[in-house]
């Protein structure tokens, strides 16, 4: 989106249509202007919108799994940042200082598949002056809109809008016309050959998502009852701490609240990943599912097989853990 004034041809980033399309689902139900602006990866949109709103001697609080960025780049320039657990909001108002700046936080995160209170957020930021930007890549906006419960900026990776890599900060025009000089003068731009994978991603984007969250429910219900699994963190579980919030929060549609496609499973035996047949380890993308090892945790992403088949994989594979 130009600007008057705006130096195109400096400040141009590839990715406008695609930008602009996730603003518009970012913002459906906002009465003001919503822009976006296209970045290579999640990471990149992230270091942008930091290295963009902070300055030496300013603060940021961040969760404990924060990107690196924050714990091993900004300190070198001044850069001081807390790291707490959003599920604990008194945590979060005592990590709050004089000089914060950002509250950055992640709409779904571990452990757990911990859940943000985005309003409650809201106001903590904005009593101390601070932005409230919103990582929303594991919900989407077919799960949350964090922009319609007060987040000034919130990012997105690639990874589930369209299988690939980059990333998109979509908010305030005004915010997100500071972004682009930033993003063009650290190369940071989305590359044009991911543009129509993303593009073509969002088409069908609420139809995967939808699938993928009524497959986490019942892959979630199954592996609770199994005696191989200490833990299952899904916010769709009923005894899940963050459920009735998320049932505030998240979009539902005939098929009930969409409580997100991930599922956070701590395993009796960690050796479960390495057990699995059908499901393999990687990042989050594309139409398969996928493990994430985090610790004692494994956060599985849907993809789009059936719900049974995945089952019957983690099963064989905590039950040939447990001779």
């Amino acid at each position: 989106m130009r600007r008057a004034g705006e130096n195109t041809r400096s400040a141009h980033l590839p990715g406008e249509g695609f930008a602009d399309a996730v603003a518009a689902l970012e913002g459906a139900a906002k009465p003001d202007d919503v822009a976006g602006q296209a970045f290579a990866s999640g990471e990149a949109a992230l270091a942008v919108v930091l290295m963009t709103f902070l300055r030496g001697g300013t603060h940021v609080v961040a969760p404990t799994n924060a990107p690196g960025v924050l714990g091993n780049v900004l300190p070198r320039f001044g850069v001081s940042a807390d790291f707490v657990d959003f599920g604990d909001l008194e945590r979060v108002r005592q990590a709050v200082r004089p000089t914060t700046k950002i509250i950055f936080v992640p709409t779904l995160s571990e452990p757990g598949m911990t859940v943000a209170d985005i309003r409650s957020l809201y106001r903590i930021a904005r009593q101390a002056g601070a932005l409230l930007v919103v990582d929303s890549t594991l919900a989407t906006p077919i799960v949350c809109r964090p922009l319609e419960h007060g987040a000034d900026l919130v990012l997105h990776s690639g990874a589930l809008l369209g299988g690939c890599a980059g990333g998109v900060v979509v908010g305030r025009p005004d915010l997100v016309s500071r972004l682009r000089q930033i993003g063009a003068d650290l190369g940071a731009g989305l590359c044009c050959d991911e543009v129509p994978r993303l593009r073509d991603g969002l088409h069908t984007l609420p139809l995967r998502i939808r699938r993928m969250c009524s497959t986490a429910m019942v892959f979630a219900a199954a592996l609770a009852r199994h005696p191989g699994v200490r833990k299952v963190g899904y916010p769709g579980l009923p005894d899940h701490p963050g459920h009735q919030l998320a049932r505030q929060q998240f979009d539902s549609g005939p098929e009930g609240t969409r409580f997100g496609p991930c599922v956070s499973v701590t395993p009796v035996d960690p050796g479960l990943v390495g057990a699995l047949t059908l499901i393999k380890e990687g990042p989050p993308g594309g139409a398969c599912t996928r493990a994430t090892v985090l610790g004692d945790e494994v956060r599985f992403t849907m993809g789009l097989e059936d719900a049974e088949d995945l089952i019957a994989d983690v099963n064989r594979a905590l039950d040939a853990l447990s001779r």
